[in-house]
């Protein structure tokens, strides 16, 4: 992952359904689900106090109890705490971080992340937020350091001002999908800053699956209208939407790790099978499988790299 040394299953746990986000979650399944990821390789789980009102960071705690803690890598966030509640001064993300430890249980968080900042003003992150964690990084409470964020040139504009490498990692979301795949277009100045690159919600916050997206999804009705007719003309042909689209994600050797959300042991089995089809351990190179997802493509193509607002005015 960048130059942190640290070695990523190339699919990782988005433990945002731990806590709820989604829907209801068993709290016995979604604890031998993390079991069963780690199992199957998995060694890379990510999580947030905002998921679930810190309910996913409590359960992924608890989830990782039993694991060899030399062979996981944990991250977090800190910044956002609510739908509407963002708090990246100095004072908030160091006191967020020992809240963090210890929900989760560690004495030390492998990647802290600023979590969404489009929504405060970049110069806070730059100036404020960034050398807070610098100082956490340097008191062993902290390993390495990230941002996240939906709007591309968020990432451009605090890494051309931050010092170099005080940024270790960046975590886009909904951005190299069947539906957008924008980051591609970042990726060489992203590994030029030498920085490891995370790609997150590659079924989009729910729209490429069979149960479709939350009630809150933003994404614009004509994005949420195409989804709808890729997923039945899949589902017509007998084929998970969610295979296509993460098979999609995980082919860009250039990305460290794809982040799925995950809640169920069912739920790993299906996408860790995706993942090693994807990597080419499978031979469901079908023609069916192909017609498909060509099919989807074409659907798809009308809405392409149509995206939505997030955040700050400025920061889009």
């Amino acid at each position: 992952m960048g130059n942190t040394g640290l070695q990523v299953s190339v699919l990782g746990f988005g433990a945002s359904p731990l806590g709820g986000v989604f829907h209801d979650v068993d709290a016995d399944e979604g604890r031998k689900a993390v079991k069963r990821a780690f199992e199957r390789g998995i060694n890379f789980f990510d999580t947030s106090p905002f998921y679930g009102d810190t309910r996913s960071e409590m359960a992924l705690g608890r989830a990782i109890a039993d694991l060899p803690r030399s062979e996981i890598v944990v991250a977090t966030k800190v910044g956002r705490y609510g739908a509407e509640t963002f708090d990246f001064s100095a004072e908030r993300v160091t006191r967020s971080v020992d809240e963090s430890l210890e929900r989760l249980g560690l004495d030390m968080i492998d990647l802290i992340q600023c979590h969404d900042m489009e929504f405060v003003c970049l110069d806070q992150i730059v100036n404020e937020t960034l050398p807070a964690l610098l100082e956490l990084k340097k008191q062993g409470k902290v390993r390495f350091v990230g941002i996240t964020g939906l709007p591309l040139k968020i990432f451009k504009d605090v890494l051309d001002r931050a010092p170099a490498g005080s940024v270790d990692c960046v975590l886009s979301y909904c951005h190299y999908t069947m539906l957008d795949d924008t980051l591609d277009g970042l990726i060489p100045y992203l590994q030029s800053k030498n920085v490891g690159i995370i790609n997150a919600s590659p079924l989009c916050m729910g729209l490429l699956t069979r149960r479709g997206p939350p009630s809150w999804h933003p994404a614009p009705q004509e994005v949420l209208d195409a989804a709808r007719r890729a997923t039945a003309a899949a589902d017509e042909a007998g084929v998970d939407i969610a295979d296509l689209a993460l098979r999609y994600s995980l082919k860009n050797e250039k990305i460290a790790t794809t982040l799925v959300g995950m809640c169920t042991r069912q739920q790993v089995e299906e996408n860790c099978n995706s993942a090693l089809l994807a990597l080419g351990s499978g031979s469901d190179e079908s023609r069916t499988y192909q017609e498909v997802t060509g099919q989807v493509a074409e659907i798809l193509g009308a809405v392409h790299n149509v995206t939505w607002r997030s955040g700050l005015p400025e920061n889009n």
